[in-house]
């Protein structure tokens, strides 16, 4: 089992450069960033994080996740950087196609790129997402990343992106492309992976041990149907509490790596936390 770290880092928690420093030399495999460029003052849709329905602070305060891996990616030699999860369909996708290859390649090919849509109606309107259908405008701002990472030159005609020969350069280090984890755990999860995913990034707080592996198989059985090797699936666990956690029975249910999410606090605290979930886990 690997074992990875994630964080709503801010400009009053621990900084990425100490965290992720850190966290190589406790031994944790990865530390993994989520998004969320803006918040709206005004938003009606509600939180399912808390019984309450109220946002935390943090999510007003969340660093970019590509400017942070980068940092984090420069202070290390060993440690995995990713996304998750990186809100594709409000994002330009040559840009992103571009920072993914660009912080594989700083990176050594130490990149994973989490991906989904987001649930905030009001964050993903400002950013023009089509959001009753903003998983098939995910698939295709992923399938035009795709041709910017594998074609010379790239090219791609989709519905929501449409872009004639181009250069996209640098390619990423890991090929075809870094690893796309995808997120959710709905019944069309499968489907997507099968098609243009590579790893699946569900919720700790939404599924035990049973329900992982109900998962893993029928994504499996998905990624064979579809002519894929199922045998290169992973599966990463996202979003663990630090204390609390029962993960003994992930590994037998087909789980890869657990994501473990930390409190959103300062040097101080977040350095005991992680000292003593090392001592746990490792």
């Amino acid at each position: 089992m690997k074992y990875g770290l994630t964080m709503f880092m801010t400009d009053y928690t621990i900084g990425v450069l100490e965290l992720a420093r850190m966290a190589e030399k406790l031994g944790f495999e990865s530390l993994f960033v989520p998004e969320h460029p803006i918040i709206p003052v005004e938003m009606t849709t509600p939180f399912a994080g808390n019984p309450e329905g109220i946002l935390p602070d943090f999510y007003k305060h969340t660093v970019d996740p590509f400017v942070a891996m980068s940092a984090a990616a420069a202070v290390t030699t060993r440690l995995r950087v990713g996304t998750a999860i990186c809100l594709v369909p409000e994002r330009d996708a040559l840009i992103t196609a571009s920072e993914v290859a660009s912080l594989d390649f700083i990176s050594g090919g130490r990149f994973e790129f989490g991906i989904g849509v987001g649930w905030l109606r009001e964050e993903s309107e400002i950013f023009g997402v089509d959001f009753p259908r903003r998983w098939t405008q995910t698939r295709d701002h992923i399938l035009a990343m795709k041709a910017c990472w594998g074609q010379h030159p790239s090219e791609h005609h989709g519905k929501y992106v449409d872009f004639p020969q181009l250069w996209a350069e640098p390619k990423p280090v890991q090929k075809p492309h870094p690893p796309i984890l995808m997120a959710g755990e709905g019944e069309k999860v499968a489907a997507r992976i099968a098609e243009y995913g590579d790893g699946w990034l569900p919720r700790a707080r939404a599924l035990d041990p049973a329900g992982v592996e109900a998962g893993r198989t029928k994504i499996e059985q998905a990624m064979r149907d579809a002519g894929r090797d199922s045998g290169a699936l992973t599966v990463s666990l996202f979003g663990a509490a630090v204390e609390g956690t029962d993960t003994s029975g992930y590994g037998n249910a087909g789980c890869d790596r657990i994501i473990f999410m930390l409190p959103s606090e300062d040097e101080s605290k977040t350095t005991a936390r992680l000292e003593k979930l090392a001592g746990e886990v490792m």
